[in-house]
């Protein structure tokens, strides 16, 4: 990458650093491939930055490149036809035992080539980038076998080599029981816990490791021997936590200083003040909420009046939130969750950051990477404000347009 500065001026900064938008009128922002130089007025820019070839922002608004914190992006089949079974009113129950829900997906994806998972994820992932996703988190979890949870998260290693984009990836391999452990969810952990953890982490291939704990999925003593695993492997650890009913697997995620907890629908009281103690990120997925039509909310102002930090992501996947737009996920947040503008945005840049353990980006602020968006609004509530249309104008990821 070349390391000549560049520099964006007449702009409208929305740094996200301190508390809501970190707003700076008259901005400018200097960057290079490596990092950020300087973020702030135009009336305090050191004078020898100046001189750098700038480009006009015309009054536009900058922010950090925006971040996609939870998504299934790898998978193959559809599950369109399950959607239009549910609209004619066949039940989810009747769905899978015809072999149909998770199951589908798995049959699918092991019979798919490591090149056909690439070449069904490209697209869902340039959507993202096309809407300002710098940095994207992809679980594998439609595997459940040693081979094919390898071959989702090659997948997605791959992916980040191809496109201009940060993937992390993310070992899901205790998503779902697996047909061949069928009324053996213990043996699958077996499974999960004696090999596909230990060998992908040796592989250096996941990032860090998440589970199910649900009543659905798996219990809390399931799901510890999860995280002790993974905890063993060296690598951080992600819950599915309280979307269809509260285990208390938020508090046992934070026992173990989990980066993030996600749905949390059911979350109690008890849970948040756990998560707080553990500085674990709450990720809301209005997407997964909308589509399964839920009722009951996460609970926002225990988590306000705790201190919990608040991401919001897409979910990407092809069962509960076949969506690919994280802009539509600020307007859902807002919408149905009643996050402010503030949050919301928050919760796309430097706390999805947080729920992903990183430090160096989702802020405007010199040293951190030059990840950076140029949309043509200057409110920054627009963005959560109105879908449909994509204000972004440009993109930059480590320092280069793309």
């Amino acid at each position: 990458m070349a390391l000549i500065p560049q520099r964006i001026h007449s702009v409208r900064l929305a740094t996200m650093v301190g508390e809501g938008y970190g707003l700076i009128d008259d901005g400018v922002v200097v960057f290079d491939a490596e990092q950020i130089i300087y973020a702030g007025a135009a009336a305090d820019e050191p004078s020898h930055l100046r001189s750098i070839a700038s480009m006009d922002g015309k009054g536009g608004l900058v922010t950090p490149g925006l971040i996609d914190c939870h998504t299934h992006l790898v998978w193959a089949g559809s599950r369109a036809d399950e959607f239009a079974k549910r609209l004619h009113g066949v039940s989810y129950a009747d769905i899978a035992a015809q072999g149909g829900g998770i199951a589908a997906t798995v049959r699918a994806t092991r019979a798919a080539s490591e090149k056909q998972l690439i070449a069904a994820t490209l697209p869902r992932l340039q959507a993202l980038l096309r809407e300002g996703v710098t940095t994207v988190e992809i679980k594998s979890g439609y595997g459940l076998s040693l081979e094919h949870e390898r071959k989702q998260l090659r997948a997605a290693r791959t992916l980040a080599a191809q496109l201009p984009v940060s993937v992390r990836t993310t070992l899901l391999a205790a998503h779902a029981v697996p047909p061949e452990f069928k009324d053996n969810a213990d043996g699958y952990i077996d499974t999960v816990v004696e090999q596909i953890i230990p060998q992908l982490a040796n592989e250096g291939l996941a990032d860090a490791v998440d589970a199910f704990c649900e009543s659905v999925g798996f219990s809390t003593a399931q799901t510890e021997r999860v995280f002790q695993v993974a905890q063993q492997a060296g690598l951080p650890v992600k819950l599915h936590a309280e979307q269809l009913s509260n285990q208390h697997g938020s508090a046992l995620a934070a026992r173990y200083q989990a980066l993030s907890c996600d749905h949390l629908e059911y979350l109690d009281e008890a849970g948040v003040q756990a998560m707080a103690a553990a500085g674990t990120v709450a990720v809301l997925l209005p997407g997964a909420f909308y589509f399964l039509r839920e009722t009951k909310q996460p609970p926002v102002d225990l988590l306000r009046e705790h201190g919990v930090p608040i991401a919001v992501s897409t979910d990407a996947n092809p069962g509960t939130s076949p969506i690919l737009s994280l802009q539509l996920m600020l307007q859902m947040a807002a919408t149905m969750f009643r996050l402010t503008p503030e949050e919301c945005l928050r919760g796309v840049t430097v706390n999805a950051a947080k729920a992903l353990g990183l430090t160096d980006r989702g802020q405007l602020k010199p040293g951190l990477r030059a990840d950076i968006c140029l949309w043509n609004i200057d409110d920054p509530a627009s963005l959560t404000y109105q879908f449909g249309t994509n204000p972004l104008v440009a993109c930059w990821y480590q320092g280069e347009r793309r």
